[in-house]
């Protein structure tokens, strides 16, 4: 089978029997020739394999089209084939930076020399390739690490703000106006919440809630959501034709996926067009996978999200998840909608790529392992329903004032005896002096002096049936660094509210009884 090869070809003659020597070698040239400076320099905007020329072509000749390449930085080789070996040329020609030189009565060695140079271009593209995924994972892990270290004392001030807001909505006894203004103040903040998780989801950086995933299920729940936000003059064709379709993800960071690509298609179709959403199952082959998507080989569900929008340009496209970068007006938007995708999706063990042209449109494919489990279990919605109230012994353990007192305020006005303390070693006292039995330790991951797991394992031996329950506005390597995730214990992120922590709190104290009553 014949090999496709795009040829400038720089000269007035000679383009016949370099084409013959070529298809002799198993290629199938493709000619574009040249004559004149001029033609050359509209021609290079055109993408070939490699570059034939004489040495000499009209006024102008081999030496000044390999200039106008390298002024270019085009990794396009180019081959000398001359009428006569020269020596001075010939030298000439390869201080100039020529893959190679040749006459064309001894073209023998032209087809390896194309394979060579070939090989090359395929070898250099590789390694920028490589360079450039290098680039991009140092720019992520930068964000991430200042996603990371803000993210802790930015959530213990935003557990605060929501936490106290719901408490005084909770009154009766409101002015409408403070209740309007709370209101506002608590919807601020949980902008400022999900900010925080769009930037460390992009990081890769926040904990996820993986589980078993129906593609083609949540692609159909999404419709109704779908059409409203991409609006009436944008028709949505939905086609789940995935056979196994089953993944393991976090389907809320998945829908929020979903959506910021919806949002991008709208906003490339200004005046209507159509989004279509469709699922599939493709195998990876390792080749495949490890070189253009950088996941495992094997079987992944595919969802394509192809607009008929304006398209991307090549560079747009090379900086699609670099972090707040945009192509839209200043207060429009903030460059983190594909950066959060990026990041969601490659926790998920997957991976996201586009293909689009100018004025054509453009298609983005999430790529996602098939689980090897099926429907994930339905959620109980009784527990949702469950009283949020008790009566046992709990112990806080956090060195932030603000949000001790609140978590303190919110479990003892729902009936529990609350212990507080402000450091492990405190905490370690009140466990030796209090007679009673403590039922659930609520902890802060990352605290001076002592960590939170490391207080755990020191008070294991005198309260062995105490449960624990793990807090933390930390990312996810802090968690694990601290010891969270051997431990199996239970945890939740900050920023929280008060009846996330209520509930937390109660789903913990019943497992302990479940367990008891085993």
């Amino acid at each position: 089978m014949s090999v496709a090869l795009h040829i400038l070809y720089i000269g007035e003659s000679g383009a016949a029997v370099v084409q013959a020597e070529l298809q002799r070698g198993g290629y199938d040239p493709v000619f574009q020739q040249v004559s004149s400076e001029a033609e050359l320099l509209q021609a290079l905007v055109s993408r070939f394999d490699i570059a034939i020329s004489d040495f000499v072509v009209g006024d102008f000749g081999a030496l000044e089209a390999l200039r106008l390449i390298q002024e270019r930085a085009l990794d396009l080789p180019l081959i000398v084939v001359s009428a006569k070996a020269d020596e001075a040329a010939v030298q000439d020609a390869l201080k100039a930076g020529a893959a190679d030189h040749l006459t064309r009565r001894n073209l023998m060695r032209l087809n390896a020399a194309v394979e060579r140079e070939l090989r090359g271009v395929r070898l250099r593209r590789e390694r920028q390739r490589l360079e450039e995924q290098f680039r991009q994972a140092q720019k992520m892990e930068a964000v991430g690490r200042l996603a990371g270290g803000v993210a802790h004392d930015f959530n213990n001030l935003l557990t605060v703000i929501t936490g106290y807001s719901d408490m005084l909505l909770a009154s009766r006894d409101l002015k409408d106006s403070h209740r309007t203004a709370l209101e506002e103040i608590r919807r601020s903040a949980e902008r400022g919440g999900a900010l925080t998780h769009q930037l460390l989801a992009f990081s890769r950086r926040q904990p996820m809630e993986a589980r078993s995933v129906r593609i083609n299920d949540l692609v159909m729940q999404l419709q109704k959501l779908l059409r409203r936000l991409i609006g009436e003059d944008i028709e949505l064709v939905t086609i789940p034709a995935a056979s196994d379709d089953t993944v393991e993800a976090d389907p809320g960071r998945l829908e929020q996926v979903i959506m910021n690509l919806a949002v991008n298609a709208r906003d490339a179709m200004p005046h209507g067009g159509q989004l279509t959403i469709e699922t599939s199952v493709i195998h990876l082959d390792e080749t495949f996978s490890a070189k253009r998507l950088g996941v495992r080989p094997g079987k992944h569900v595919v969802i394509a999200m192809t607009d008929t929008g304006v398209g991307m340009d090549e560079k747009t496209q090379s900086h699609l998840f670099e972090p707040f970068f945009t192509t839209k007006s200043a207060g429009q938007g903030t460059g983190l909608g594909l950066a959060t995708a990026y990041g969601i999706i490659r926790q998920s063990g997957g991976a996201i790529a586009f293909q689009s042209d100018l004025g054509k449109g453009t298609t983005a494919r999430i790529y996602l392992p098939l689980a090897e489990t099926g429907r994930a279990p339905a959620v109980d919605d009784a527990s949702l329903q469950a009283p949020l109230t008790g009566a046992e012994t709990i112990l806080v353990v956090e060195d932030e004032t603000r949000v001790r007192k609140l978590i303190v305020g919110v479990l003892s006005a729902r009936g529990y005896h609350v212990l507080e303390a402000t450091r492990g070693e405190e905490a370690i006292r009140l466990c030796k002096e209090h007679s009673d039995a403590i039922d659930l330790a609520v902890v802060d991951v990352v605290m001076p002096e002592m960590s939170g797991p490391e207080f755990v394992r020191r008070i294991r031996p005198l309260v062995p049936h105490m449960r624990v329950l793990f807090m933390s506005g930390y990312t996810d390597e802090a968690i694990v660094h601290h010891g969270i995730e051997e431990s199996g214990a239970a945890f939740l992120q900050k920023p929280f509210m008060p009846d996330a922590l209520a509930r937390k709190v109660r789903e913990v104290l019943d497992l302990r009884h479940n367990s008891a009553n085993e």
